[in-house]
């Protein structure tokens, strides 16, 4: 298949809405003019905003699945996963489903436009403390819960970096002295894994993002309101791996340049805990969250390592200048021991 730019695919997505003609929009109808852009372009799916008078929304088309399902599978899941977010506005809210296939070879998904701009983490660590807090306290009724399990969450993180890393390690465009401190780093990190023996034996299991970095987040300053907009890969799993995947430094440099300081994850743990009701989690969650940061790590700097040979040789579908850029920086030498040695040295 052809790469996707979000320019280029903007016909097809005016052509999609034209015969498709999808229903459960407020205010909207296909019958009546409108005017479509393009709003955003991520690796693994394109948005655009759909405009007609005052009503506003987004399309949003599936490129691939990044946890292995197909097409239908992967925009059914998302679309499950807002429906059970929709009684605690904490996502957009989901309008319609299309996993047929029928008039576009990937899975498409109407949901609410969220207005604002993107999470500043100099500012805004409350307010996404407070709304991590409320989604992952959300009851979610067994029959209703879709989500992938977390079942060993180290083990399964380690055993996906390992995966990630060999397209990396195999390819004759890797640098040998990298390759050599990303095996020194995944041989750690096979024993340091088996701390989770503290996940097993005090589990607390809820309904996880897994991605929440300040992109995808939506705040709207002038109403109060902030938004966690992308759910393409949730999970039912431990809370600290989104307050861990938050606050680390693959995280927030990845489209920012600030590395959070000490006291500011002192800042969003403390407004984490304050809007926890349960007190085994309060209690426990700085230890399980710790415990995370140096997998979640690893799980950055490794896809970003796959993700560089599969930009080089031209594998990605949807290409983005931006975060080619990025890959250059998470598969540096200099910049990837300074993650790891405080880890492999303490």
């Amino acid at each position: 298949m052809p790469n996707l730019s979000i320019q280029e695919f903007l016909p097809q997505a005016i052509r999609y809405l034209q015969e498709a003609q999808p229903e459960g929009i407020p205010d909207w109808g296909a019958d009546q003019p409108f005017e479509v852009s393009p709003l955003a372009q991520g690796e693994y799916n394109l948005n655009f905003l759909v405009r007609q008078g005052k009503t506003q929304w987004v399309l949003r088309v599936n490129s691939r699945s990044e946890i292995g399902l197909s097409n239908a599978e992967q925009i059914s899941y998302e679309y499950q996963t807002l429906k059970l977010l929709a009684p605690i506005n904490v996502a957009p809210q989901p309008y319609f489903v299309d996993a047929s296939l029928t008039h576009l070879p990937h899975g498409v998904l109407g949901m609410a436009y969220c207005s604002g701009d993107f999470l500043v983490y100099q500012r805004d660590l409350v307010p996404a403390a407070r709304l991590m807090a409320r989604y992952h306290q959300l009851a979610v009724p067994e029959a209703q819960n879709h989500l992938r399990r977390e079942e060993y969450p180290l083990t399964q993180t380690y055993n996906h970096c390992r995966q990630m890393a060999q397209v990396y390690l195999e390819s004759e465009l890797a640098n040998l002295e990298l390759s050599i401190y990303l095996r020194e780093v995944l041989d750690w990190a096979e024993e340091a894994r088996h701390r989770e023996d503290y996940f097993l034996h005090a589990p607390w299991q809820c309904l996880i993002n897994t991605e929440v970095n300040n992109t995808n987040w939506i705040v709207d300053r002038t109403n109060g309101a902030i938004h966690l907009v992308d759910w393409d890969k949730p999970m039912w799993g431990d809370p600290s791996h989104d307050l861990s995947h938050f606050r680390v430094p693959t995280t927030t440099l990845w489209k920012t340049d600030y590395r959070l300081s000490p006291e500011d994850i002192k800042q969003l743990m403390t407004a984490y805990k304050d809007a926890i009701a349960d007190p085994h989690l309060r209690n426990t969650i700085e230890e399980r969250t710790r415990l995370r940061d140096p997998f979640n790590c690893l799980r950055a700097i490794t896809w970003s390592a796959m993700a560089w040979v599969q930009y080089q040789r031209d594998e990605h579908l949807v290409k983005n200048a931006d975060t080619f850029r990025k890959l250059d920086l998470y598969t540096n030498l200099e910049f990837v021991r300074s993650i790891f040695d405080p880890y492999l040295h303490s």
